[in-house]
């Protein structure tokens, strides 16, 4: 018969000064945020999600001195040196402004729906894969190479749009190929960089780079075509891109542990915090369970309905402002549920919101023509519809806790 035996009151204070110890291995002392290398990681993919953003942006800007209806001289798929007029169809006194210059095309409502929706094809396919590939090769690699792709095709724009709609076409769609590999690959790198406690001010950080980009584009997209010619908004924002490109291979490391510029107490702290989050290379992704859970799906969802931006500008604008907040909850919803497979599942789901910048330009230029007039009433009564079905999906079934095809599994041997 087994009988309980007791401690000695050395070995009780020997086992207590052993708990203690373990104790401060697992509870990481937290380093101060201001001017460390994780925010410094954080803050350079601001920037590359400011230049990607700001590249996807500027053909909605600058379509509108690319189409132009007042020129006699346009014809479809062609250009024309347009000239300046005034809204009674004369010239204007300033023939030797720079965007007299810049050519212009005859171009359909349809025609336009496309080249606005072909960045989007090229999401669908590569996001997914982007996310798994940096998990593997590194984010360095996946989104540097994508981020100057993406820069190099934007300075091209010009010239294929000259070649024809369909060089054009293609362009776009190979840049948006490039574009969600940088949205798609970025979110492997907080892996092994993101405290779990801190990722989600880490990811809205880097995230809000893409508000900022729209902002941008939109701001000073206008003033440049106006001024220089549309042309040269595809010049100074691809440009933009390649520096930003160069600084992103200089800064970025893809672990802690080869970053040179970090501290000992701040490697030590991320390190640490990361000891306690369950990863296994040798594990394979469970297809049938991601496909299976309806957490997963409410991510999906969630991010498809947002991707999808009434009348007053007051309201759009506002609506626009509180759709950020979907940053930092859905967009890195993955991290709580399935943080082994983040890298894959995170690229899974934004590639499938990627649906939306495909189908909203092409169905909106379908509503359009069918209703020219309350057309747009149409527009976005859908999208409300489709934001408003998203966010009930994601309140029933959305969840934060590690599902249980994601947990580690121990093998046991008889």
């Amino acid at each position: 018969m087994a009988t309980k035996t007791e401690l000695s009151p050395k070995a009780r204070e020997s086992k207590n000064a052993q708990d203690m110890q373990v104790d401060e291995v697992l509870i990481p002392r937290k380093v101060p945020s201001l001017c460390s290398a994780r925010y410094g990681i954080a803050l350079v993919l601001h920037f590359c999600n400011f230049t990607t953003i700001a590249q996807n942006v500027i053909m909605n800007i600058t379509m509108v001195a690319m189409v132009n209806s007042t020129s006699p001289q346009s014809q479809f798929n062609g250009s024309s040196e347009g000239l300046p007029v005034d809204s009674f169809g004369n010239l204007n006194k300033a023939p030797e402004s720079l965007s007299a210059k810049a050519p212009v095309y005859d171009w359909s409502p349809q025609i336009q729906g496309i080249i606005f929706g072909a960045v989007g094809y090229g999401g669908i396919l590569t996001m997914a894969p982007s996310g798994y590939l940096a998990g593997r090769v590194g984010t360095k690699r996946v989104v540097g190479i994508s981020l100057f792709a993406t820069s190099f095709l934007t300075l091209c724009i010009p010239l294929a749009a000259d070649f024809g709609i369909v060089f054009l076409i293609v362009t776009r769609i190979v840049q948006g190929l490039s574009q969600c590999s940088v949205i798609g690959g970025q979110f492997a790198i907080w892996e092994k960089w993101g405290p779990p406690h801190e990722r989600s001010r880490l990811c809205s950080i880097a995230l809000s780079g893409m508000l900022l980009g729209c902002f941008s584009a939109i701001l000073i997209g206008g003033f440049i075509s106006e001024t220089l010619g549309w042309p040269f908004v595809f010049y100074i924002f691809g440009g933009v891109g390649c520096v930003c490109c160069l600084l992103w291979f200089i800064v970025i490391y893809d672990d802690p542990t080869s970053y040179p510029w970090i501290s000992t107490s701040e490697k030590e702290y991320i390190t640490s915090s990361l000891k306690q989050q369950v990863r296994s290379s040798q594990q394979p992704l469970p297809i049938k369970a991601v496909l299976r859970s309806l957490p997963i799906w409410s991510i999906c969802l969630g991010c498809f309905s947002h991707q999808c931006y009434i009348t007053a500008t007051a309201l759009l604008t506002l609506s626009c402002a509180l759709s950020t907040l979907c940053q930092s909850g859905i967009y890195i919803n993955v991290l709580d549920i399935a943080p082994r497979h983040s890298s894959f599942l995170m690229g899974a789901s934004r590639g499938f919101s990627s649906m939306a910048p495909v189908i909203v330009p092409t169905v909106s230029g379908f509503l359009l023509s069918q209703d020219p007039e309350f057309g747009w009433r149409n527009v976005f009564f859908l999208l409300f519809a489709i934001n408003l079905s998203g966010l009930i999906f994601y309140l029933i079934f959305g969840e934060a806790d590690v599902q249980d095809w994601a947990k580690e599994r121990k093998l046991t041997r008889l």
